[in-house]
């Protein structure tokens, strides 16, 4: 397997110091290539080793056979009487070894076995096209070993470094918008979907990015880089404010939406460094890199805050926050702001209130001080109407979140008897009754307004008739399929329908149960009233009609 003499022990040598394979690695591997050639050109059966020879730079080939009595296995086995005819002394149970030379520079060799013992060994024919297929073989095992080294060096030298910062050189495109970058002695790759909106790269163009995940079965290349990760704005903050290197101030939590905003929340554990001034920098310098590095994205700064109403208001800014309402077992809050901030602690689409819930993670409702008053008057108008509440208990449970009938009913017990004025569970099981009472009254005056409604009724205002069913239980239906009384009225699995809506099996009962008497009771009524009002629609145009069709007969 010498080729212009550049020797197997040459080229071994060379891989193994330009690739930083063990040669051991690569020499094992040659020797069980030849042996399965040799097995497949020689004969499966044949007892073959393959084994390096330093001294040479080549791989020798070994063909062993038992000496027996009885020969019942003519590739493996040879007689004593066999051995002995040959020039062999060899006792019975002894193995003999055969060099089977096999390289072109070993023709005379070859030919000189064969002559002696060209009838014992049988591989006359099967040799002359060994040497050939011995040397391909080599080739494809040195190429395939070398990529197989190269791409565990590229795993090993980059699996533990998931999550950092790489620099490299856009070298070119591949499937559509996936950029190939060069990190020198490997290239990465940078999908579509990792790429932040609105850039645009051009090859030899400088690119930093995170290092998001390593793919050990990827056929392409194995690192995989991202620029929308948020990650990335922890780094390059890391990576630009030391006191956040030293571990002086820390980014508590952050939110990006790639290529428009983001927003970080910092502390300091040293009272006399500014987390948010450590982070802009001297006349913002620090976070202007930031900014340049990720081609124009705003970010917003914001001190981390133990309080998580503060820390939510913190968020939310530079919008204002005049009262917040929270809902800790949903993990929600309500930010009421004045009017004219409305917009602003919206933004854009959406965008600020998105980036603080995902910074706090909080779910926000953001109202103004308007629409807040709006509902609060409601809400006082509806507790109102319970016969045992007065206005002093009516404002306790509106501060206690109450705000309207139903969560009085979906209460329990004990719930309302802790609110300030209720006292006992006595007076709270009284008020449940009553306010039980006030939602039929008020639920029958909806069906007598419905009944005498010029326009037909949609089906979730059909539903939301319904005893017990308010806003929040009808969007619980629609999320789980029920969007109608019908829906509601077909499903004979009372289990389904409380896992499917998450309202527990004896809420799910009730709304059953509501939904049968509505039915029964209701439901009729308005349908008979729309469809006498459609037949009034056909027919009175007809009669006015006809009248006139008099008047011009008799004129």
């Amino acid at each position: 397997m010498q080729s212009g003499g550049f020797s197997l022990q040459q080229l071994i040598d060379q891989v193994s110091k330009e690739k930083g394979i063990d040669p051991r690695v690569l020499t094992e591997t040659m020797e069980q290539a030849i042996l399965t050639a040799a097995k497949r050109t020689f004969g499966m059966n044949r007892e073959l080793e393959a084994r390096y020879n330093p001294d040479t730079g080549n791989v020798d080939l070994f063909q062993y056979m038992t000496v027996v009595d009885d020969v019942g296995d003519e590739e493996r086995q040879l007689s004593v009487e066999d051995a002995r005819r040959h020039g062999l002394e060899a006792e019975i149970g002894e193995e003999l070894g055969f060099q089977v030379f096999y390289l072109p520079e070993d023709t005379d060799k070859a030919r000189q076995q064969d002559k002696e013992f060209g009838d014992l060994l049988k591989m006359q024919q099967h040799r002359r096209g060994f040497g050939r297929i011995a040397a391909q073989t080599a080739k494809q095992v040195i190429i395939q070993r070398m990529r197989e080294a190269e791409r565990e060096l590229v795993f090993n030298e980059f699996k533990d470094r998931r999550g950092e910062l790489i620099t490299g050189i856009v070298r070119r495109f591949e499937r559509g918008s996936n950029i190939i970058v060069d990190l020198g002695r490997t290239e990465a790759i940078l999908p579509a979907r990792e790429q932040t909106p609105r850039e645009s790269y051009r090859p030899g163009d400088r690119i930093v990015a995170l290092l998001k995940d390593i793919d050990r079965e990827a056929r392409g290349p194995q690192i995989i880089l991202s620029r929308t990760d948020v990650g990335l704005l922890v780094k390059l903050f890391e990576m630009e404010v030391p006191e956040i290197y030293e571990g002086i101030v820390k980014i508590v939590a952050a939110a990006r939406e790639p290529g428009a905003r983001s927003k970080i929340a910092v502390t300091s554990r040293d009272s006399d460094v500014d987390p948010v001034g450590a982070c802009v920098g001297m006349k913002g310098s620090r976070v202007q890199a930031v900014v340049q590095e990720l081609r124009g994205e705003k970010i917003d700064i914001v001190p981390w805050d133990r309080d998580p109403a503060r820390f939510v208001c913190n968020a939310i800014a530079p919008a204002e926050v005049s009262r917040v309402i929270i809902d800790e077992g949903a993990t929600q809050m309500e930010l009421v702001v004045p009017d004219a901030k409305l917009s602003l602690a919206i933004g854009r689409r959406g965008q600020n209130v998105r980036l603080a819930s995902q910074l706090t993670g909080w779910k926000l409702d953001i109202i103004s001080d308007t629409r807040f008053r709006q509902i609060e008057d409601q809400a006082m108008t509806a507790l109102s109407m319970i016969g045992s509440v007065d206005e002093n208990v009516a404002k306790a449970l509106y501060r206690a979140g109450f705000r309207s009938i139903d969560e009085i009913l979906e209460a329990s017990d004990q719930e309302i008897a802790s609110i300030e004025g209720v006292g006992s569970e006595r007076r709270a099981a009284q008020i449940k009754a009553d306010a039980l009472a006030a939602s039929e009254g008020y639920r029958k005056r909806l069906v007598d307004e419905a009944i005498d409604r010029a326009e037909p009724l949609s089906e979730r205002e059909m539903l939301l008739l319904v005893g017990g069913i308010s806003e929040r239980v009808a969007d619980a239906l629609e999320r789980g399929g029920y969007k109608s009384a019908a829906d509601v009225q077909r499903e004979t699995d009372v289990d389904r329908l409380a896992i499917k809506t998450g309202l527990g099996n004896q809420r799910a009962r009730e709304i059953k149960d509501a939904v049968a008497r509505f039915v029964e009771e209701d439901l009729e009524r308005i349908r008979r009233a729309q469809r006498e009002r459609a037949a009034a629609r056909l027919l009175g145009p007809a009669e006015g009609e006809g009248g006139e069709q008099e008047g011009s007969l008799e004129g």
